[in-house]
C-alpha cells in the first residue's frame, strides 16, 4: 500500500497532498482497487475510470458539510478510500463489512443511499432547494454516468432543475458505456459532443471578466452571449442541456485534475442556475484487462490481478439456461422478440441478439419503457420476452398493471436475480417480486426449482395467452435428477410432491404423503427444503416436500389435502414475508376452515437484507437448511 494513500485517514485529508503528487496518488489508488476487488469481488472498471474525477471532487468539496450524491454508486469505492475507509477495503461487500454502495450510516460523507440508476439529480435538486430555503451555503454535486442519464427519471429532474433557480452542479461522467454499451439517442448525442472541442473556447469566465468593465462591459457581454448562443447551435448539435436552462461546460478530460477543478470552481460561482460539467473518462483506466474488456470487469468475482482471470471457473447459471432457451426458441418462433433494459450480458440475451439483431431490443436504463414498449410489440403481433432483474423490475410496477395485465397481453417476464442475491446488498436483493407480482390480477407467476424446470416453465409461459412471470435466482443451477429425484409434467397451477418421509418419491407414492411435517417450498428454496428433510429423517422425523412451481395460482387443493395429514406445516420462500406466498397460503387455509396444528413461515421477515455471501445471509435470517430443520424439530418438541 502506498505511503500517500496512508496519509489519508479521514475525509478532507486529500487536501494535504501536494499537487505534484496527485498523479502518484492516483496510481496508488488504482493499485489498491485492483488488489482489493481481486479478493472481494465488486465493481472494478467504473472505479478505475473515476479515480481522478473523485480526487478532484474531494479537493473541491468540504465533507461532510458539502453534499456529493453518486448515481447508482458503482463508482464510489474511491470515495470510500478518501473518506477514511481505505483500511476497510478488505471487507468490501462482505458480511458486516463496508458496502459496495454509498451508505449514510457508514460515513457522514456518504450523503445518500444509492444503488439504482438515474436518481442522483432528483436527490441533489431536493437538497439544493432545502439548502436555499434554510439559508445554507453548502455545495451540492450530483455525479451521473452517461448510461444513467438515459433513464427517464434523470430527464424528469433535468426538466425541473431550471425552474428551481438553485445552484446545483451536475457532473456527467461520460465513459461511453454504463454496464454494457450504451444505446439510444442520448448516447449518439453525447458522441457528437465528445468530438466537438471548439465550444470549450466559450467559457463562463469571459462573461464574468467583461461584467467588470465600466459602461461597456455589460453591453459587450450581452452581445457575446448572443453570439455564443448562435455558435452553440452551429457547433454543438441540439444543445439539449442549455435549451433546458442548464449551463453546459465541457467536454473536459476526466483524468485532468487541474482542468476539472477549474470547471468546478467556475460552476460554484454561478448563482441561481444549475450547471452540468461534462467530463470524459476511460472505464477500466490503468488496468489493461479492464480497459480491454470493461463490461466483463464491471462487476466481478475474485480474480488473479496479474491476468484478470477468475479464481473459480463459473459453472452453468440460471441466466445461462434462460439465454440458451431464448436462442433455441427464437430459431423456431419467428414472432419471438427479446427486450432488455441495458443488461444484455447480465440477463443472458446477448447470444440471441447476435443471431437475431432485428428481433432484439436493448432500450437502455428504462425499465418502465421496456414494459410498455413490449405492450406495443404484442399489440403489433409479436411475442416479447422481457428479461429484467427482479430488483429493477420494481420500477415498472405501474406499467405491468396498467399496460400489460389490465388488457391481459401475453408478455413473458424473465425475472432474473430473484430472492437473495448476495454481496450487492439491500438495493439489489430480489425479495419483493412475489409480493408485487402476485398482487396483480391476470398475472401468472412461476418459480421453478432447478434448471430443467426453468426450461419447462419458459416453454409453458410462452404457450400461455396471458401475462406470465418466470422468476429464477442468481448463481449456478442444481438439477433434481442429480440428487435422485424426478419431475412431474408441468400443469397450470399444480404443485408436485417430490419427497415423502424424507425420500424422493417413486411412482404411486405421491398420493400417500403424511407424517410429521410438510414443507411447501418455492423456487430456489426447494433445494433447502430437500436438505432440511434429509436432516430431519436422520432424527426419525418424517417430512413431505412439495415443489409449488406456481405461486399464482398456487395449488390450493393439494395444500388443503396435505395440511391435515401432517403435524407441522412449513412455507418456505426467498421473499419478503408481507404479501408473500406464506401469508397467502395461510389466508387461503383460514378461508377454507383448515387450521394447521403448527405453522412455520420461512421468509424474509419484514426487513431489508444487507450485503454478504448468499449462504451467510440465508443462515443469518434462519432460511438455510440447518435453521429450517432446527425450527421444525423445536416445534414438534413443544
Amino acid at each position: 500500500m502506498g505511503t500517500l494513500l496512508n496519509q489519508i485517514e479521514k475525509e478532507n485529508d486529500i487536501k494535504k497532498i501536494a499537487p505534484e503528487d496527485y498523479r502518484k496518488l492516483a496510481k496508488e489508488i488504482r493499485v489498491r482497487l485492483v488488489r482489493s476487488v481481486s479478493r472481494t469481488g465488486g465493481h472494478l472498471a467504473s472505479n478505475l475510470g473515476a479515480v481522478e474525477l473523485t480526487m478532484a471532487l474531494h479537493l473541491f468539496l468540504d465533507f461532510p458539510k458539502d453534499k456529493l450524491i453518486w448515481d447508482v454508486g458503482h463508482q464510489a469505492y474511491v470515495h470510500k478510500m478518501l473518506t477514511g475507509r481505505n483500511r476497510q477495503m478488505g471487507t468490501l461487500r462482505r458480511l458486516d463489512g463496508i458496502s459496495g454502495f454509498p451508505k449514510v450510516d457508514e460515513n457522514p460523507a456518504d450523503t445518500f443511499n444509492t444503488g439504482h440508476s438515474s436518481t442522483s439529480i432528483s436527490v441533489a435538486l431536493g437538497m439544493a432547494k432545502a439548502r436555499d430555503i434554510q439559508g445554507g451555503d453548502e455545495k451540492v454535486v450530483a455525479v451521473i454516468g452517461d448510461g444513467a442519464l438515459s433513464g427517464g427519471m434523470a430527464f424528469e429532474a433535468l426538466n425541473n432543475a431550471e425552474q428551481m433557480k438553485s445552484n446545483l452542479i451536475i457532473v456527467l461522467n461520460d465513459n461511453k458505456m454504463s454496464i454494457s454499451k450504451n444505446v439510444g439517442g442520448m448516447s449518439r448525442y453525447l458522441g457528437k459532443m465528445r468530438t466537438n472541442q471548439k465550444y470549450n473556447n466559450l467559457k463562463i469566465n469571459i462573461e464574468e471578466c467583461l461584467d467588470r468593465i465600466p459602461n461597456v462591459g455589460t453591453t459587450m457581454a450581452e452581445k457575446i452571449k448572443n453570439a455564443k448562443n448562435s455558435l452553440k447551435h452551429l457547433l454543438v448539435p441540439g444543445m439539449l442541456f442549455e435549451e433546458m436552462g442548464i449551463i453546459y461546460v465541457g467536454p473536459i478530460d476526466g483524468h485532468d485534475i487541474d482542468g476539472m477543478l477549474q470547471a468546478l470552481n467556475a460552476a460554484a460561482r454561478i448563482k441561481n442556475r444549475p450547471i452540468l460539467i461534462h467530463v470524459l473518462t476511460k472505464k477500466g483506466k490503468g488496468y489493461l484487462p479492464a480497459e480491454t474488456n470493461p463490461s466483463m470487469f464491471h462487476g466481478v468475482n475474485a480474480f488473479y490481478p496479474k491476468t484478470g482471470e477468475p479464481v473459480e471457473e463459473r459453472g452453468t447459471t440460471y441466466t445461462d439456461v434462460f439465454g440458451e432457451w431464448l436462442l433455441q426458441k427464437g430459431r423456431t418462433c419467428p414472432e419471438l422478440v427479446s427486450v432488455c433494459a441495458a443488461m444484455p450480458d447480465g440477463t443472458g440475451v446477448k447470444p440471441f441478439a447476435g443471431e437475431f439483431p432485428k428481433r432484439s431490443f436493448d432500450v437502455g436504463i428504462a425499465e418502465e419503457h421496456a414494459v410498455t414498449f413490449s405492450a406495443g410489440l404484442v399489440s403489433g403481433g409479436l411475442r416479447p420476452v422481457v428479461s429484467i432483474y427482479s430488483t429493477f423490475l420494481q420500477r415498472a410496477y405501474d406499467q405491468i398493471i396498467h399496460d400489460i395485465c389490465l388488457t391481459q397481453l401475453p408478455v413473458v417476464f424473465a425475472v432474473d436475480r430473484s430472492g437473495i442475491v448476495g454481496r450487492d446488498g439491500d438495493t439489489h436483493q430480489g425479495i419483493f417480486d412475489l409480493s408485487f407480482l402476485t398482487s396483480i390480477p391476470n398475472m401468472t407467476v412461476i418459480s421453478p426449482m432447478d434448471g430443467a424446470e426453468l426450461r419447462a416453465s419458459l416453454d409453458f409461459a410462452y404457450g400461455l395467452d396471458s401475462p406470465v412471470a418466470v422468476r429464477y435466482p442468481r448463481g449456478q443451477v442444481f438439477e433434481l435428477e442429480e440428487l435422485g429425484g424426478t419431475h412431474e409434467q408441468l400443469q397450470y397451477g399444480r404443485g408436485s410432491v417430490i419427497m415423502v418421509n424424507g425420500e424422493f418419491c417413486k411412482d404411486g407414492e405421491r398420493d400417500k404423503a403424511s407424517g410429521d411435517c410438510v414443507l411447501f417450498a418455492v423456487g430456489n428454496m426447494v433445494r433447502t427444503a430437500i436438505d432440511a428433510a434429509v436432516r430431519l429423517r436422520a432424527q426419525n422425523i418424517s417430512c413431505t416436500v412439495v415443489n409449488m412451481r406456481f405461486v399464482k395460482p398456487f395449488d390450493k387443493p393439494l395444500m388443503c389435502r396435505l395440511v391435515p395429514e401432517h403435524t407441522v406445516m412449513v412455507t418456505i420462500e426467498d421473499n419478503e414475508v408481507t404479501g408473500g406466498f406464506g401469508q397467502q397460503a395461510e389466508a387461503m387455509l383460514a378461508e377454507n376452515a383448515i387450521f394447521p396444528k403448527k405453522l412455520i413461515n420461512v421468509s424474509v421477515q419484514d426487513t431489508f437484507v444487507e450485503h454478504g455471501a448468499t449462504e451467510e445471509l440465508y443462515a443469518r435470517y434462519g432460511m438455510d437448511a440447518e435453521s429450517v430443520a432446527s425450527r421444525i424439530q423445536e416445534s414438534l418438541n413443544k
